[in-house]
């Protein structure tokens, strides 16, 4: 057996977005037409005019607009506040999709599955907790060399016991959290000359909120991956928001999660 479901949107109790109007929407914006986009679908007219019709009811805001002759005709085309539906639509059903296949992990067994239930809503302190993938394992009688794939693309190492890599089945492929005190990351204004087992990631500065005591700084290292840290009072002169900088992170100071 499987563990399988069907992800929607709903909105005042009706169901708003589901994989089947957000395909609509991709090719209404591909077309340029609804009639179009029906064909394409193998729909008719009408039945993708009640689609959109639907969604408009519940939208905050229109979905389509139309254009009104011009070189190529007319015709129809999303609105940004539907392209923002559709990247939060598609951001929300990979999360889902996640979800779903980390439950599939327990086959058929209601106790496995309740074991992945405990960890799955298992919350620490940690500001940085980063859906990652093992790609690759180092192991000896002591410790294991752990290579993840954050989601962005980055890769970091991670040491921890070869104890603890074994209970927790770690290989290859294992969907993990790298879970990463915001006091275990060093950032710099140039790359370090020491970086012994040291993960260095190059960012960008997005944020900096201060405190009497100390600073907070949002490194952007790519689209998926943000860091966030602790600066003292006297390193903030250092950096500005759209500067690069870069974070460093001892191998071990990250922490592997299921």
């Amino acid at each position: 057996m499987e563990i399988d479901g069907r992800f929607w949107l709903k909105k005042d109790g009706r169901s708003f977005l589901g994989s089947g109007r957000i395909e609509l929407l991709n090719m209404i914006e591909k077309t340029g037409s609804i009639n179009a986009a029906a064909k394409e679908m193998k729909m008719s007219y009408k039945a993708a005019w009640e689609r959109i019709n639907g969604m408009n009811e519940l939208a905050d805001e229109p979905i389509i607009q139309r254009k009104i002759g011009g070189k190529g005709g007319g015709g129809t085309t999303l609105t940004p506040y539907a392209h923002e539906l559709i990247k939060t639509y598609d951001r929300l059903n990979e999360l889902h999709r996640q979800f779903i296949d980390r439950f599939s992990e327990a086959g058929d067994s209601p106790e496995l599955l309740s074991k992945i239930l405990k960890r799955t809503f298992l919350t620490t302190s940690a500001r940085n907790q980063i859906p990652s993938k093992i790609s690759k394992i180092d192991s000896n009688e002591l410790s294991s060399l752990i290579t993840i794939t954050l989601s962005g693309g980055s890769e970091v190492l991670s040491t921890i016991t070869s104890k603890s890599a074994n209970s927790m089945n770690l290989h290859v492929g294992s969907d993990i959290y790298a879970i990463i005190k915001s006091s275990d990351i060093k950032i710099y204004a140039a790359p370090p000359k020491e970086t012994k087992d040291l993960n260095l990631l190059e960012g960008t500065v997005e944020s900096l909120e201060s405190t009497d005591l100390n600073s907070e700084l949002a490194l952007r290292i790519n689209e998926k991956t943000l860091l966030i840290t602790l600066l003292k009072k006297d390193e903030m002169d250092s950096f500005s928001v759209g500067k690069k900088a870069y974070a460093g992170i001892a191998y071990n100071n990250i922490i592997v999660g299921l």
